[in-house]
């Protein structure tokens, strides 16, 4: 890349070998990888229990542009838009395809086909249209349904409910025909054409959509819309390092990706069916996890996304309490009271782990949704309002009644946020205290899978002293799997960071570029390019590495503390649209300087009153009022932001 090249643009001439990497488009409620010719909707699963998977949808935007003569290709991923590109450059005539999902109208996907003369001719141009869509499913059964507005249409449901007597979702697909080619006349010197898909679940949303599709295309703002929307979305939330052109981009990517799992900001729909570990354009049968909902949604991808959009963070709450009838289910089913969410959850919040000795024994899933509850109390206090989200924060803390068995030091802590019990009521003795003790005097013999007990500085914030800190990180470092999964190091960089070991946090951060597949930065699970694809959970745990490591960012009962700490190859870190009670805040981390800008208020996210905000630096004592607009900098030393005058409390913890 060269150094005024974009970051925000992922741009090749040629496509990867291994098609598994090419870049997914997603908008919360559609996925697909460009190109492929299935695609995936929202809470659209088949198969019941351990066999359900997300339903193989066809995607008649499965279309690749050909010419005749002999072109350069381009093919580029502007993040910016949230729009693939590709160029084919000939002597005579240029052709861009461009692919989107829909980012502010969630049930539509568009490709649109421009096609200009680069020399004067009276010939016609002609570009083929080479289609691999078929309008059938091996988890729907699909019908032909009449023609609507000059849009072709199926229908069908899916073959098998998620549990006994569950319902099986439908799916309506509306598209506007794709010929087999395209021509450009000899008296024009351009042209476009522009292609709408509609995916959706009632026939009425699916005309709806439609329709607006083609208003949009007619009015000239189909294109505008989406764009303006990812404008909106940038302007929320930026991440960017100067000094490193790799981890600049590789960050750009991260955030990218995960914003395309979560809905618009502006949905209302309450529909979000959660983030599985390879997105939404992944994940069908025996694939990316099934596409099922892990802790990864929970611990890895939420945290990231919560510190810029309150909105977005909400939408995972809720998605967690509409399964909780559920999480009832399970508990019961292995004799137990109060909820137990499922290690693997699909649409009701039973458990669809293909294996059953995960869904009995991963019962840290239960401490993971609290510890994300917890975080967005912290976050936002809105638990000052009543609402649901409130309600399930309680329930989780005193209906869950489960045995604090100690599978490891992780689970063991984890299980601490939701009162854990053994059946009999009685409290368990604090083995937690015993086994950490223990466990920095203790040679370890096995390999460790990926972090865990490095976990409990962070995310979890267990108290210990800089020695237990660094005998734990030293005592796992060696025995974890090289290969394991892609968000291992960055918690190892984090705790190293904690520390003031910047350098040694660098070098295990760098393993996780073995996990980017290069040319659109598109994440796998393992470092050798196997497992989960588009693997969002390894990217939200380098993007926490970054906004909880370097800022030393601590989401805490009543302030948001940090610790800056930048390593040699960084010169600055920017974090703009950093969102705490209710006000956002644009932060630039320098080496031995700290910059905060607290923004103007338009309107605050959630309908929260923001609050006055004062930095307070803990070496020094020194106490400075933020003031929207004015910005404030001082030398880096630890310190927190909270409230300048000091409110009562609202806590549920």
């Amino acid at each position: 890349m060269s150094c005024d090249s974009d970051p925000y643009i992922f741009t090749t001439d040629t496509l990867p070998s291994n098609l598994r990497f090419l870049p997914p488009l997603a908008n919360g409620h559609l996925g697909w990888r460009v190109y492929n010719n299935i695609m995936h909707m929202g809470g659209v699963y088949n198969g019941e229990g351990g066999r359900c998977h997300r339903a193989d949808v066809p995607c008649p935007l499965a279309v690749k542009v050909e010419l005749e003569e002999p072109v350069q290709h381009t093919y580029s991923l502007d993040t910016h838009k949230g729009i693939f590109i590709h160029t084919l450059s000939s002597a005579s005539a240029t052709a861009t395809q461009s692919l989107y999902s829909h980012r502010h109208y969630p049930n539509l996907m568009v490709m649109e086909i421009l096609l200009e003369r680069q020399a004067t001719s009276q010939e016609p141009v002609t570009v083929k249209l080479v289609s691999s869509f078929t309008p059938q499913s091996k988890d729907i059964r699909f019908e032909t349904g009449p023609d609507y507005r000059g849009g072709s249409h199926i229908q069908g449901q899916t073959t098998t409910a998620e549990y006994p007597g569950g319902s099986c979702p439908t799916v309506h697909l509306i598209w506007t025909p794709v010929p087999v080619t395209l021509m450009l006349p000899p008296e024009h010197s351009e042209a476009r054409w522009g292609f709408i898909l509609v995916a959706a679940s009632s026939l009425d949303l699916a005309e709806a959509s439609f329709d607006e599709g083609l208003n949009l295309m007619a009015t000239g703002s189909l294109r505008p819309s989406h764009e303006k929307a990812w404008q909106e979305l940038w302007l929320q939330s930026k991440v960017e390092v100067t000094g490193s052109e790799s981890l600049c981009k590789a960050l750009i990517g991260c955030m990218f990706y995960l914003l395309s799992a979560f809905p618009s900001i502006h949905d209302t729909s309450s529909s979000f069916g959660g983030v599985s570990p390879g997105g939404l354009s992944n994940g069908g049968e025996g694939q990316d996890y099934w596409g099922h909902v892990f802790w990864d949604q929970d611990i890895w991808m939420y945290p990231g996304i919560a510190l810029f959009y309150p909105k977005l963070a909400r939408a995972v709450l809720e998605y967690r309490v509409g399964t909780i009838d559920g999480a009832k289910d399970n508990a019961q089913k292995q004799g137990y009271k109060g909820l137990k969410f499922p290690w693997e959850s699909a649409v009701s919040g039973r458990e669809v782990c293909p294996e059953d000795i995960y869904g009995q024994q991963e019962i840290h899933i239960n401490g993971d949704v609290t510890l994300a509850f917890q975080h967005y109390l912290y976050l936002t206090e809105v638990s000052c309002h009543p609402m649901n989200i409130t309600t399930m924060s309680m329930t989780l803390c005193t209906q869950t009644q489960w045995p604090s068995l100690v599978f490891s030091l992780l689970l063991n802590w984890l299980n601490s946020f939701s009162t854990l019990r053994p059946r009999n009521g009685k409290q368990w003795p604090n083995t937690l205290r015993y086994l950490l003790t223990k466990s920095i005097s203790t040679t370890l013999r096995h390999p460790v899978k990926q972090a865990d007990t490095v976990m409990l500085g962070y995310p979890l914030g267990l108290p210990m002293s800089p020695e237990v800190r660094r005998n734990d990180l030293e005592a796992y470092e060696p025995v974890t799997d090289p290969h394991g999964p892609a968000m291992t190091w960055g918690m190892f960089a984090i705790g190293w960071l904690e520390l003031g070991e910047a350098e040694k946090a660098q070098l295990l951060l760098e393993k996780c570029f073995n996990n980017i597949q290069g040319p659109f930065q598109v994440w796998s699970e393992s470092s050798d390019g196997s497992g989960a694809v588009n693997f969002l959970t390894g990217m939200g745990g380098f993007l926490q590495a970054v906004l909880f490591g370097y800022t030393g960012f601590r989401v805490q009962k009543d302030c948001l503390a940090f610790s800056s700490l930048l390593p040699n190859d960084v010169c600055e870190l920017c974090v703009r649209g950093v969102n705490y009670l209710g006000s956002q805040m644009d932060w630039l981390l320098r080496k031995e300087e700290v910059c905060i800008i607290l923004r103007e208020q338009e309107g605050s996210p959630g309908n929260t009153k923001p609050c006055n905000l004062q930095v307070v630096l803990k070496a020094s004592g020194t106490k400075i009022p933020l003031t929207p607009g004015q910005p404030v900098t001082f030398p880096r030393e630890p310190g927190y932001v909270c409230k300048l005058i000091s409110a009562a409390s609202c806590w549920p913890f």
